[in-house]
């Protein structure tokens, strides 16, 4: 096991890595930038280093600062967190070279994986079925020729990156020549990689992924499915699991391949397929990520695992002590994804002081966030301050559990999409279980957005 571990991450992601490693009796090391020297995790990490000022492109990516950072500390190990590096390639390689530990997959592994049309490629040899799709396409013509092919509506998505950038539902040839254009240039600045690949639509399509862990000796198990359908710009807004409306056979068998598949091409330590689901149960596999998500505490309240936890053990060479016949998911658990936003104005980014902070409480709630009265949120990052997690027996309950903590939950000096999420959980299509990608957008004047 690991004696020291560096996070190379900032806010909620960095102090879950920090008090696991408490937990396993691993000291911590936060490599920071100037403008977080103040925030949570730099105070509670065991040691810390600053990687360079407040900008991502001068901190957080700056990778010759990081490895300076875990030579200087003498970490054994690196835990990426997710965004920033958490699936660079050659961050994975360098970490290798050197001899750090790279909390994550392997660089050959997450070069396929992370590339989401070799994925797709790779996951439908492996059985997995894929929407009739492009193979990666940089110029304007080759789209065009393409599109037709396809038809319309499709959609367009970036090969490379994450977060929702790149990726248009187009409906019509009339708007593709500019969208092509637009989304390549979004995504030649964001990733400095202009791949664009052309997917077929579904409508009504529900996002439904499988978190998966494998270990160093190939073994491995799945941890169910989380329904992240509630999306705006197709940026996940809330969370759930088990998935309402869907078979338990489906989604068992949904796991199973994917579990299946992850280990046909030497996937190792967690990941998370994603899978549109239409309106006939048919599902196909969309891409993976090859990190932590965001979402990852809906999936532990239901198992009582740590994922983080298992990252760590992983890692470090140990097995997996579990089977897939010890894998039981129990309750309903649900995540709000509170942004420093404010959603009556069009979800315009907020920055500023934090100037009261009062956190909810009470039987199955949890709150992930790095907030404290007198914080102030900067302007370089993420808008995420706290992910507001709940469990329950069943989903009744828990809606139940979230909309009371919600109306505890004080955040005062910013605005933020508290509002929002409260709107959200009172919505009937909501409490039906009945969402799907484009939910929100087309309900946006009944959740007053």
């Amino acid at each position: 096991m690991f004696h020291k571990i560096l996070i190379a991450n900032r806010g909620e992601i960095a102090l879950r890595v920090i008090r696991a490693c408490r937990e396993m009796g691993i000291r911590s090391v936060i490599a920071h930038s100037e403008a977080d020297r103040n925030s949570l995790p730099v105070r509670l990490a065991d040691e810390r280093i600053c990687i360079g000022p407040g900008p991502s492109g001068k901190s957080y990516l700056n990778i010759p600062n990081i490895i300076s950072a875990a030579f200087i500390s003498k970490a054994e190990a690196i835990h990426p967190g997710y965004g920033f590096l958490s699936e660079n390639t050659s961050f994975a390689e360098i970490c290798n070279d050197v001899n750090i530990t790279f909390i994550g997959p392997s660089a050959s592994v997450m070069a396929v994986m992370g590339d989401k049309v070799s994925a797709r490629e790779a996951m439908a040899a492996a059985g997995l079925p894929t929407l009739p799709g492009t193979p990666v396409l940089h110029t304007l013509v080759e789209a065009q020729e393409a599109a037709r092919e396809i038809g319309f509506p499709l959609m367009l998505k970036a090969v490379a990156g994450g977060g929702g950038r790149g990726i248009r539902l187009i409906t019509s040839p009339e708007e593709f020549d500019r969208t092509f254009v637009l989304a390549q240039n979004e995504v030649r600045e964001a990733f400095h990689d202009d791949g664009i690949y052309l997917e077929r639509y579904v409508a009504k399509a529900r996002h439904i992924e499988i978190q998966v862990l494998v270990d160093q000796y190939g073994h491995g198990v799945h941890l169910g499915e989380r329904n992240c359908s509630c999306q705006r710009r197709n940026q996940k807004v809330l969370e759930e699991s088990p998935s309402p409306l869907l078979p338990r056979e489906l989604c068992e068998e949904i796991g199973m391949k994917a579990i299946r598949a992850v280990q046909q091409v030497g996937y190792r330590n967690a990941g998370t397929l994603e899978f549109l689901v239409d309106e006939q149960n048919r599902y196909y596999f969309m891409e993976m990520n090859t990190r932590l998500q965001v979402e990852h505490p809906v999936t532990e309240l239901v198992t009582s695992l740590d994922l983080v936890k298992e990252q760590v053990r992983i890692a470090s060479g140990l097995p997996l002590q579990l089977r897939q016949q010890d894998v039981q998911l129990r309750g309903h658990a649900i995540e709000c994804r509170i942004t420093a936003e404010d959603a009556s104005a069009g979800f315009r980014p907020q920055t500023g002081v934090v100037e009261q902070y009062l956190p909810p409480g009470g039987p199955g709630v949890r709150v992930d966030s790095h907030l404290f009265a007198g914080y102030e949120v900067p302007p370089h990052y993420d808008s995420l301050l706290a992910k507001l997690v709940v469990w329950a027996e069943n989903r009744n309950e828990a809606i139940a559990r979230m909309q009371r903590a919600l109306d505890e939950f004080v955040i005062e000096g910013v605005a933020t999409t508290i509002p929002f999420h409260q709107r959200l959980l009172n919505h009937e299509g909501f409490i039906s279980g009945d969402t799907y990608t484009r939910f929100i957008q087309e309900e946006a004047v009944s959740l007053g957005i």
